[in-house]
Order: C-alpha cells, then structure tokens, then sequence
C-alpha cells in the first residue's frame, strides 16, 4: 500500500505546539536538543490514517483512545514506577485526553517531551544509584526489618526525590541480596552492579530521536492489539512478523519483561532448541560473544540491542547467561549457555514418526507418533514445480502410510510446542483426516468472511486419532486442532493453547513500517481461536504459567468472539465418554511421578509468585531462600524416588540440569509420561466405544 498522504499536506502542523513542560534540569543533557523531524511527522500520519481505515476492529481515535494511548506510554516507560513522581504525572494528566488530536495533528511534541523528562529521571536514579556503590556494597545495612516489594505495577507514584532516594535504596539492596544468594561476594557483586549502572547510563545518552519516535508511536499503536506496532526503519529489517523477535541465529522468540529480555519460544530444531538448554520465560541477564569473550550483563537494555549482540555469523558461538525458569521466584542463580548460531534447516524441522507400545489392560498396544514441529512448505521448490518438495502435509501423508504398514492400532499428532507457520498447510493437513469441507475461516476489517476449505474427497486416514497441544501450541497448530475438535475427528488432549488468532500484514510508509492486524481467524464452529486459543477435551497439567506466557498474557490483547458457523455437525461421538475417560485419566495420574512433579512445581511457583514483599533483613532472606530450596528439592525428589532414581543432595544440581526433562522426553517417546497418557486415554475410548457398540447388539 502506499503512503496515504502525500508529504506537502503535512506541513502545516509542523508549527502547532502542545502544552509546555516545567522543570528543566539545570545542567544541558545529551538528548535534550532531540526533537521530531519531518520524516516522522509524516509517517505518524500515516499509522494514523492506516489504523483507522485497515485495522481489523477500526476503533474511533478519540478522547478515550487518548487515555489509553496516555496510559501504555507512561506504563511502557516506566512499567514499575520507579522513575516518574507525583509531580511528574500531574504535568503529564494535562494532556490525558488529548493524544487523539496531537496525532491527528502530527505533532509529537508532547510524545518527545514526556520521554526526555523519562531520560532526565533515569539518569538521576542510574547517579544516585551509583553514588551508593561508589561508598561501597558493604556499606548497606541487612539487618533491618525493612521490605521491598518486587511488583510495583498498581503501586503509588514516589511523591518526590528524596521518596525515589528511598525507594531506589532498596531496590539495590534487594539486588544485591539476590546476587549474594546466587553465592556471589560482595567484590564481585559491586563490580558487576557499577558496570551495569554505567553501561545503562552510557547507552542512555546515545538516545536518538528514532528511539524516541518508535517509542511513543509504538504506545499508540499497541492500543489496538499487541501485534500491531511500528518497526523503524533499521528494526524493520530485523524484526519477525510475530509480535517478538525471531533470531535467525540461535532460534528464539523473545520478547521484553521489564528490565530483562525473556524467551517466549524456541523455533522447532533451531540451536537454541537442539542445545536443551534453554526455556520458555527463561531471562537473559548476560550475552558474550564467543568461548572467551566478556559477558556483557544486559538487564535494563532494550529488546532490539540484545538482538544485535545475539545475532552473529553462521558457526559463530554466542554464550547466554540466564535466569532459568525453573528457578524459584526471586531466585536469581545464573546459569551459561553456549550456542553455536546457525540457520534452521527445513529438513530439521521435518514431522517425525515414532512407534510407542502401550500397555492397556493387559494388553500391548501399537500406536504411531507424529511429532509435528511447525507447518513448513518450501515455497521455493512449490513455486518451481519441484515434485520433491518438502511441505508438513506431503510429510505426514507418507509418515501415515508408513503406520498403516506397521498396523498401529491408532495415531497421535503431537503438536506440543508448535508455534505454527504456513496457513495452506494447516488447511492441506486438516484435510488428510476429513472427506471435505471448510477448514478455517478468514473474518477481514470489512467484515468479509473468507472461507478456506478441503476440496481433495476422501480422508487419507480414518483411523482412531488424538492431538496432543500445549500452552506453546500456537497459530496454524490451533487451526488444525481446533479443526480436528470441531469435526470431531480427534480427541484434543493437553494444555490450553496459546491463543494467537490473528493476521498480521507489513505496510511500508515512507519512514519504517506498519505492521497491523487486519483479519481474525475462525473455526468452523465460528469460535475464534483469538485469546482463548483451543481448550481440550482432557487437560494437562501446564508446562508454564499461562499468565506469564500466551496471548492472554499480552497487553490489550484481542478478546474470544464467535461469528456464524459455516459447520453444523450434530452427533460428537466422544461426548457421552468425556466423563468417563476424565476419571479414568485422574485415576491414573493421581500418582503418576511426572504428572504430580508437574502439578506440584507450577503450585508451587504460583504461590511463590504470589508473595511480592521480599525482606531485606539478610538473615531472614536467607531463611526464607533455604526454606523455597527445601520445598523445591522435596518435590524433585519425590519425583525421582516415585521412578526409582537417586535423589539429589541439593539443589543446585536441578538447576545445572536446567530441568529439560521434557524436551529430553522427546527424543524417548516411551519414556514421554504425556505421551503414554495420551496412548491410555485414546485406548481408553476404543474399549468404551467398543463396549456401547457390542451392547446395542
């Protein structure tokens, strides 16, 4: 699409002025000269004019949408309220409900002032931080009774400087009691806080005007949904299409949290992935480059810096330190991990097959595993008319027809932590296991509903099947499943999946890029896939929190609708036993090591979670870490006696291991509890059916 406006239409606004801020520093900082250039001011326009005509919900830019705009700002800079005081935010309420003009307008005056009043508070806060390290870590006091609390999301405003000065004392002493639990001493602990205080400041004063623009423009446009947002013209050439970063070199998606940079998911056979060394929400605090290079501590940097550092040449090594996810809350033990960056492989992102023997009231039964990574299709080779080429669907057809050699008794495609891809795919896959009919449904900004559909007849198997899904589950894998449920051709078993259901398109403007959701994804049901993703027939216990981790986890996220089904498929054969395989799964995993460890450890670190207030006396930190570590270790333990393994001594040992049974589990799928479960449960459901029909004889 072009841009919307041309350039001389835009002049006009470039002398409107908003409301004046007060309380200039008195010593010149580097960005205040900063100010927004012509470039910007039309490409602001332009989001602006975009947004109203192609969003997919097209809500009005008004005084409301001003708030809100106001509101993601402030809450975007200063997320904790660990900058900004009451004096601060009374300036900032003036111009409340007017955002919705000033865009209009095109002049991002008041989005430039706000931020450098953010860049004069964080570098006071980095100055005073560092003056108390220069007297020295030593010089804090942990034996008081004082409290921090780690969750100032909903906390009051600091009234003034010297309540900042407060504040700010603490939060250092609740970093360095961290570090000190992590077993550092005080030599090292003060090194390393002084560096990243000084590496925070240095790049402080390397702020541009385009940081400041992405910033606010990004806080606009993040009302509408988390996935539509403005990329600059540098970060357009770097940023992946989904909401996060895609790193082509260790094969992550990352997205920020507050001061750290989080994983969200591994790409399927990426190095990140193949190393079993990270995690989904594990936090990177430190990248090295290199076997030897010095690890450059990263916490407070932004999203699109730790990129640049990750990313290297292909066969290079980029070394991580990270905060598992596996830890307790609050505790800060690191870990290093080497990666050597190389691109993913089409053919190692592949569907596999697997053959799993499952006992089954007496019986052993043959059941076939395909392991689905992602929805892949080399549309090179497709677009070339290559016979060869490699798609899911072409995959999993001949993965099939293999099983059906082998006379497995049923099938379970595992899409556990398949973040999706190729929309035709889900569609061509779906239609392996039905006759024909619709598939997905596309609902566009205009309201036009597309629908995609199977036109190839008979199913290519028919066979019992199950799908197996997870909070990681996302995009084409929810299409599928929810396909799958909806024509009752699978019993969906797992975790609630991620939610991703909307479409995405890049629009360029004359200064960076617009990327805006401009369609919904429906099932054939009309449930939307959005927000609520795909809800199982027989729950899992989850692999994450889904409040840390899916889109319901994301700002101003998109909410569940339905629109009329273009299906009506009146008998669910699995209905009349849902009830009945639940309490036979229940029964079985009561006491079943894995899906007790996992039941356990998320409850646990739920109620961890819960309690935000840490002390700062050092003796009672102390306390309360040995008394979490005890907690943790007992339930690892009580896994690893229920298998008949050794125990560990401590904990440590946990977290060197960085608790990857699951990805291990993978590469043995008889020893996969989930996947054996999902064997019982299907196996469970042929002998119900079996009976009911050879009663009604």
């Amino acid at each position: 699409m072009k841009q919307l406006l041309p350039r001389t239409a835009l002049l006009f606004v470039l002398g409107l002025s908003a409301l004046p801020l007060a309380a200039k520093p008195a010593s010149p900082n580097a960005w205040d000269g900063l100010k927004p250039d012509r470039d910007q001011v039309v490409a602001s326009i332009n989001v602006v004019e975009l947004l109203k005509r192609h969003h997919y919900n097209k809500p009005p830019l008004n005084d409301d949408r001003s708030i809100k705009i106001y509101d993601s700002y402030i809450k975007m800079l200063d997320p904790s309220r660990l900058y900004f005081n009451t004096g601060d935010i009374a300036e900032f309420d003036a111009w409340r409900t007017r955002f919705d003009d000033f865009l209009k307008q095109g002049n991002l005056d008041p989005g430039f002032a706000i931020y450098k009043r953010y860049l004069d508070r964080v570098k006071e806060r980095l100055d005073y931080t560092l003056s108390l390290l220069d007297k020295g870590v030593n010089t804090l006091d942990f034996t008081t009774n004082e409290t921090f609390d780690v969750d100032r999301e909903k906390a009051s405003w600091p009234k003034d400087t010297a309540a900042l000065d407060d504040l700010w004392r603490k939060k250092l002493m609740d970093e360095v009691l961290r570090l000190k639990l992590g077993g550092k001493d005080n030599a090292v602990i003060q090194e390393q806080l002084q560096k990243r205080y000084k590496n925070q400041l240095a790049r402080l004063k390397q702020t541009r005007s385009e940081d400041i623009f992405q910033a606010y423009i990004n806080a606009f446009a993040q009302t509408y949904d988390p996935h539509t947002q403005y990329l600059s013209p540098e970060n357009a050439e770097n940023f992946d299409i989904n909401m996060s970063l895609s790193l082509e070199g260790i094969g992550a998606v990352l997205q920020s949290d507050n001061d750290y940079v989080q994983i969200v998911r591994l790409v399927p056979a990426g190095p990140a992935d193949k190393s079993k060394q990270l995690a989904p929400a594990d936090k990177i605090v430190g990248v090295a480059q290199g076997k030897n290079g010095e690890m450059v501590d990263v916490v407070g940097w932004r999203l699109d810096e730790v990129v640049k550092m990750i990313r290297g040449a292909k066969g290079s090594t980029v070394r991580l330190e990270v905060i598992p996810a596996s830890n307790p809350p609050n505790d800060q033990t690191t870990k290093v991990v080497s990666i050597t960056r190389e691109a993913v492989k089409l053919e190692e992102q592949a569907a596999q097959k697997h053959v799993i023997n499952v006992p089954h009231n007496g019986k052993t039964y043959k059941l076939g595993v395909i392991d689905v990574p992602a929805f892949y299709l080399d549309f090179k080779a497709y677009r070339a008319g290559d016979p060869n080429y490699k798609s899911t669907t072409r995959d999993v057809r001949k993965l099939i027809g293999e099983l059906k050699n082998e006379k497995v008794d049923g099938i379970v495609i595992d899409l556990r932590n398949n973040g999706g891809g190729s929309l035709q795919e889900a569609t061509e896959l779906t239609g392996l296991f039905i006759d024909q009919g619709p598939t997905v449904l596309v609902r566009n900004s205009d309201g036009r509903v597309d629908v995609l559909a199977d036109d190839e007849g008979d199913a290519f198997y028919t066979g019992p099947m199950t799908v197996l899904v997870n909070r990681l589950s996302a995009s084409a894998s929810e299409i599928f499943a929810g396909a799958m449920q909806d024509y009752h051709r699978a019993l969906i078993i797992g975790g609630q999946t991620f939610g991703k259901g909307t479409v995405q398109t890049i629009q360029p403007l004359n200064h960076g890029e617009l990327k805006l959701t401009l369609a919904k994804f429906y099932r054939v049901s009309g449930q939307s896939t959005q927000h609520q993703g795909v809800i199982p027939d027989i729950t899992y216990p989850d692999i994450v929190d889904n409040k840390e981790i899916g889109e319901s986890a994301l700002p101003n996220s998109m909410p569940w609708d339905t629109i009329r089904p273009v299906l009506e498929i009146d008998k669910n054969p699995f209905k009349p036993y849902l009830s009945e395989l639940t309490s036979r799964h229940d029964a079985r995993t009561q006491h079943n090591p894995d899906f007790v460890f996992a039941r356990e450890r998320l409850q646990f670190s739920q109620e961890v979670a819960k309690d935000t207030v840490v002390s700062l006396n050092e003796q009672k930190r102390r306390a309360q870490q040995a008394e979490l570590d005890r907690r943790q270790l007992a339930i690892e333990n009580e896994r690893r006696k229920a298998k008949g393994e050794e125990p560990l001594k401590e904990l440590k040992k946990i977290d060197e291991n960085a608790l990857v049974a699951s990805q291990e589990e993978k590469t043995k799928p008889q020893e996969d509890a989930y996947l054996m479960e999902t064997g019982q449960i299907l196996l469970d459901y042929l002998d119900l059916n079996k009976s009911v029909a050879a009663a009604s004889h």
